[in-house]
């Protein structure tokens, strides 16, 4: 049986993470008060942001800053911009 969470992100119950995505305290809050829907949806905004900022996932300063929007994706803050348009179908 999965587990649910009240998800943060989209504001009611939905199907929750099956272990914290990071290690840390920050992993178990994101366990804790994220679903699977609104990670999926971060790892998208997250690629975006790897590639419009070219970061190098290598660099302790990228980690960083990714580190940074996933607490602003989540828990609130000013994300920082991006210029991506998806195509219209």
């Amino acid at each position: 049986m999965s587990r649910t969470v009240h998800c943060i992100k989209l504001g009611r119950e939905a199907e929750g993470l099956t272990r914290p995505p990071l290690p840390g305290a920050l992993g178990q809050r994101i366990f804790e008060n994220v679903s699977q829907e609104a990670w999926k949806e971060w790892v998208a905004h997250q690629t975006r942001l790897i590639n419009e900022y070219r970061l190098v996932l290598s660099d302790a300063k990228s980690r960083a800053f990714l580190t940074e929007e996933l607490d602003k994706y989540f828990f609130g803050g000013e994300l920082a911009a991006t210029h991506f348009v998806p195509p219209k179908t």
